[in-house]
C-alpha cells in the first residue's frame, strides 16, 4: 500500500491523522519513517494548500512527546529489568548499568534534547532514559523542547521550502547521521579509557542521589 500510494498519497487521504500516530508510534521505539512522512505532509501543504501547515506540526508535535513518553514508561517498566537479566551476557554488567544511569542522571536533557535531531537517538531515547532511570520530569521538560523545536523546524522548513527540501533530507540526514556516529564514538572510547573512575564517581553519586530520594519519601 505504501508503494502504491507513495507518502504524499497517504497524507492526502489520511491527513493530520498519519502524521501524528506515525510519530507517536516512532517515538516509541518502532521504525518508520516519521521524519520523511512530517516533511512529505508540509511539502503536501506548501504546494497544494491541501492541508494547513500549522495542524501538521501541531500533530506531529503531539505525536512525538506522548510516543516519547510512552516510549519512558515503557524503559522504565520493561527495560531496567530486561538490562539486570540479560545486560551482563552482552557485557553491561551492573557496574557499567548503574555507568549508564549516571549519564543520563548527569546529560539525559541534552542527549534527550538532541536525539530527536538524529534519527537512531530519535527511536530508542525514551526508552534508553525509561530503563537508565532518568528523572521524569526532566526527561518532560527536554524531551517537549525537543518535539516542538524538532517539528518547528522541519515542518515550517519544509513547508517554506517546499520541494527543495525534499532534495536537502538526504545530505542533512548524513551530516547529522556522521555527527552523530563520531559523537558515538568519541563517548565509547572516552568511556572505555576513563571507565574505572567513571564507574567510582557513578557509584558515589548514585548512591547519595537514591539516599536523597529515600529522604525525602
Amino acid at each position: 500500500m505504501l508503494d502504491d500510494l507513495g507518502l504524499a498519497g497517504l497524507v492526502q487521504r489520511y491527513g493530520y491523522g498519519l502524521v501524528g500516530g506515525t510519530l507517536f508510534f516512532e517515538s516509541m521505539g518502532l521504525p518508520l519513517p516519521g521524519e520523511s512522512l512530517l516533511i512529505a505532509a508540509c511539502i503536501y501543504a506548501g504546494t497544494t494548500g491541501g492541508l494547513q501547515v500549522e495542524w501538521i506540526v501541531l500533530a506531529a508535535c503531539i505525536g512525538a512527546i506522548m510516543g516519547d513518553n510512552a516510549g519512558f514508561l515503557i524503559g522504565r517498566r520493561v527495560g531496567t529489568p530486561m538490562l539486570r537479566r540479560y545486560g551482563p551476557r552482552i557485557g553491561l554488567t551492573w557496574p557499567r548499568q548503574r555507568l549508564g544511569q549516571f549519564l543520563f542522571l548527569r546529560h539525559g536533557g541534552k542527549v534527550v534534547f538532541f536525539g530527536r535531531f538524529i534519527a537512531f537517538l530519535r527511536t530508542f531515547a525514551a526508552v534508553l532514559a525509561g530503563a537508565n532511570a532518568m528523572p521524569w520530569r526532566s526527561f518532560l521538560v527536554w524531551n517537549a523542547l525537543g518535539g516542538m523545536v524538532w517539528t518547528g523546524l522541519y515542518g515550517f522548513g519544509a513547508y517554506l521550502l517546499g520541494n527543495q527540501a525534499h532534495r536537502l533530507v538526504g545530505p542533512v540526514g548524513i551530516v547529522m547521521g556522521i555527527g552523530g556516529a563520531a559523537i558515538a564514538v568519541y563517548v565509547v572510547l572516552f568511556v572505555r579509557r576513563h571507565e574505572a573512575r567513571l564507574i567510582r564517581e557513578a557509584e558515589a553519586e548514585m548512591a547519595a542521589h537514591e539516599a536523597a530520594l529515600a529522604k525525602a519519601a
